[in-house]
């Protein structure tokens, strides 16, 4: 009970204040749940595509393309590409989220995560046309240095105040550490990694399946080999 509440103590507490808000301030509570369903209603239409889509970028893009072009080392190339993918971006912000949760778990720098949750928020080139069409091209184009700008900076600074770590210390927590998963939906029962490891993989019913997902530290080099030549990027090691 203490691990629910804890899990969805965000959710309590915005109950919490809408039962405050029905009992001392019944208009507004009454115009709070009808902004509510506005955007629960759009988070419904617009979620499961970004999951479709977000599901199929971490299979179909191999982890170290993600960390050589957006990990930590990839330098200014890395935040231009970051620049342009929340520029270039459509949609709410909240779609931004689950996105970036998965480009930081296939290798994504701290740094260019929140240069594209920043650009998506206040850049989005689509946006720019009607800026200049109803605000003029100069102001349109001093806000959009001044903004990129910022981003920048904010990025930086952000990311000497935190560790990369701290985001992923919740899902850490509830895994023990050195666990071996393979995700069934991506698996293509090729037996490539039952062939690199016997002993942790094994083929059935057209699917790998693990006989340990306790890892030696032994073969640890070898399941970590075994998980970046998987074609379909099926294997998840959290060492």
């Amino acid at each position: 009970m203490a691990d629910l509440i804890k899990k969805n103590r965000w959710l309590i507490m915005i109950l919490l204040t809408f039962g405050i808000l029905l009992i001392f301030a019944p208009e507004k509570a009454i115009q709070s749940g009808k902004n509510s369903r506005y955007y629960i209603i759009e988070m419904i239409e617009i979620m499961p595509i970004v999951i479709v889509l977000t599901t199929l970028i971490e299979a179909w893009i191999p982890k170290k393309v993600i960390m050589k072009h957006l990990g930590d080392g990839s330098g200014i190339k890395g935040g231009l590409i970051s620049f342009a993918l929340g520029s270039f971006s459509a949609g709410p912000i909240y779609a931004a989220f689950p996105l970036c949760k998965m480009l930081m778990n296939k290798g994504a720098g701290l740094f260019n995560i929140i240069v594209i949750l920043s650009a998506w928020a206040v850049v989005k080139v689509p946006m720019l046309v009607n800026e200049a069409k109803f605000l003029g091209f100069e102001f349109m184009g001093v806000r959009w240095i001044l903004s990129a700008t910022a981003i920048f900076l904010m990025a930086g600074l952000v990311t000497k105040m935190m560790k990369h770590t701290t985001i992923e210390d919740d899902d850490k927590e509830k895994s023990p550490k050195n666990i071996l998963k393979i995700e069934d939906q991506f698996c293509i029962g090729c037996g490539l990694c039952k062939n690199m490891c016997p002993q942790y993989f094994d083929i059935k019913n057209g699917k790998a399946i693990m006989k340990n997902a306790q890892i030696n530290v032994i073969v640890l080099e070898d399941i970590k080999k075994a998980a970046e030549k998987c074609p379909a990027n099926a294997i998840v090691l959290n060492p």
